[in-house]
């Protein structure tokens, strides 16, 4: 598994860690879906494959994809997550942007538990093990 990998999930760790205290409910959303796509990130990090035409001089346009339609492809087991965190994207989008009742505390909340959720299985995706000793979270390489 490569550092890339291990070093996106523990930010996503970190980031939800530090999401979850965050008073508003907006600020809570936006910050566990930012956690889910940096899980995603580490998934990518750790199983994409170069694209076959990059570097071969071609300058064809490729239609921009975003991060769960990518998940879905190097992850098919990972689809129904792929689509529940693109389902939530405008939901994200209107908290960030400051709209109040874009989404509400239970929305926050679950969310919040959601992506823990999400990040154990990324975790036991990519080969990495958590070892949490007295309150510290670090990430190590599975064996």
């Amino acid at each position: 598994m490569s550092q890339p990998a291990l070093d996106l999930l523990g930010q996503a760790q970190a980031g939800l860690a530090e999401t979850a205290q965050l008073p508003s409910p907006g600020e809570r959303y936006a910050g566990a879906h930012l956690a889910a796509l940096r899980a995603t990130a580490a998934v990518l990090a750790a199983r994409a494959q170069p694209d076959a035409h990059s570097g071969t001089g071609t300058t064809q346009r490729r239609r921009l994809r975003s991060a769960w339609d990518l998940l879905c492809e190097v992850a098919p087991e990972m689809g129904e997550w792929a689509a529940f965190f693109a389902a939530g994207a405008a939901k994200r989008a209107a908290a960030e942007a400051g709209v109040t009742h874009a989404v509400t505390a239970r929305e926050a909340d679950d969310l919040v538990r959601d992506v823990e959720t999400f990040l154990a299985v990324v975790s036991t995706t990519i080969g990495a093990v958590v070892a949490t000793t007295v309150g510290v979270q670090r990430l190590t390489e599975g064996t």
